[in-house]
């Protein structure tokens, strides 16, 4: 090894390595959002093992969707989280993994998530958009209340004007959250943008004892770059998946991201055979990853439903008729 790649290396080994940053794996959940959320309990467990095995922090499993809200019969178990269901698979969790399970504002019942004290579940994760930034915060006191960690998940972030953005989080250092999340939504930011924000992010969180964190899509293939800048910019909460397993172009791939922060306490062996064995073969099925009309999405900075839709429909290999159709409707 020559002495550049020998600086380079060390360069890189002390950026990436903090003892205090944690990785969330999301596999189950936002992948649970190309197939409505119907992985079968060995997928699941799968996962829950690899994770286990591979050393991480935290899993998210799920939502903890309302029936009054999502009928039962259209989507699978791992829309609820019931502590049924989630003990068929992690039993009492006599692991170091934490386990999480989102609350999507407005879609959740509050009384679905129990007392910490009666659920294997360690984490609750608030989404909202910022102008549900009141409802959120009602349900990160109720979780916090009854004793779980909480995060605060500020969707869409990159179509949120500045002045926006800087009163939602005056109001998350004034309230009980443990984690503001970054999140780009529609994978449409870039690396200065990531930086820029996250600094701000950090401004109102550090004076207020309280962490960032970063979760990222794929749209234009800069979720494992924007996820290093974070790392970079002092996020301590990083969210990935198993190959990428996620909504439309998915998301950092939790491989890639365990290879980039060279903590000893993390095993990339079982992921991989994970993805071997479980995650590749749901791939011709479930149709996430980069392709061209994510990409063109994310470069406008909207979200991908309409290209999900296209991606499932009858001309879904026709990419200019879409590219034409997205740039009428702008």
């Amino acid at each position: 090894m020559n002495e550049f790649s020998s600086s380079s290396n060390f360069a890189r080994r002390w950026v990436s390595y903090r003892s205090e940053l944690k990785v969330l794996d999301c596999t189950i959940r936002d992948g649970g959002l190309m197939n409505n959320h119907r992985f079968e309990d060995k997928i699941v467990k799968s996962v829950y093992n690899a994770c286990v095995e591979a050393g991480l922090d935290y899993m998210e499993l799920g939502y903890k969707g309302s029936k009054k809200v999502f009928v039962p019969t259209d989507y699978g178990p791992w829309k609820y989280c019931s502590e049924d269901d989630l003990r068929r698979i992690v039993g009492d969790n006599k692991t170091n993994l934490k386990l999480s399970a989102m609350a999507d504002t407005g879609r959740t019942d509050r009384a679905d998530i129990l007392p910490k004290k009666q659920s294997v579940l360690d984490m609750i994760r608030t989404a909202c958009y910022i102008h549900q930034i009141p409802a959120a915060l009602d349900i990160i006191k109720d979780a916090h209340d009854k004793g779980y960690e909480t995060t605060l998940n500020l969707m869409a972030v990159s179509a949120v004007q500045e002045s926006e953005i800087d009163g939602a989080l005056e109001m998350l250092a004034n309230s009980e959250v443990d984690v503001f999340y970054l999140v780009d939504s529609f994978g449409a930011l870039y690396s200065e943008q990531v930086h820029y924000l996250l600094r701000k992010y950090i401004q109102y969180a550090e004076p207020a004892g309280k962490q960032v964190g970063m979760h990222a899509h794929n749209n234009q293939q800069l979720a494992y770059a924007n996820t290093i800048e974070a790392v970079i910019t002092g996020a301590n909460m990083l969210d990935g998946s198993i190959a990428g397993l996620g909504r439309g172009a998915g998301n950092c791939p939790t491989e890639l991201l365990l290879g980039f922060l060279h903590n000893p306490k993390y095993k990339l062996r079982p992921i991989l055979q994970c993805i071997q064995d479980h995650i590749q073969p749901m791939q011709k099925d479930l149709l996430w990853g980069y392709d061209i009309p994510y990409m063109i999405t994310g470069m406008l900075n909207q979200h991908p439903r309409s290209a999900m839709k296209f991606n499932s429909g009858e001309d879904a290999y026709n990419i200019v008729q879409f590219f034409d159709q997205i740039e009428e409707e702008e």
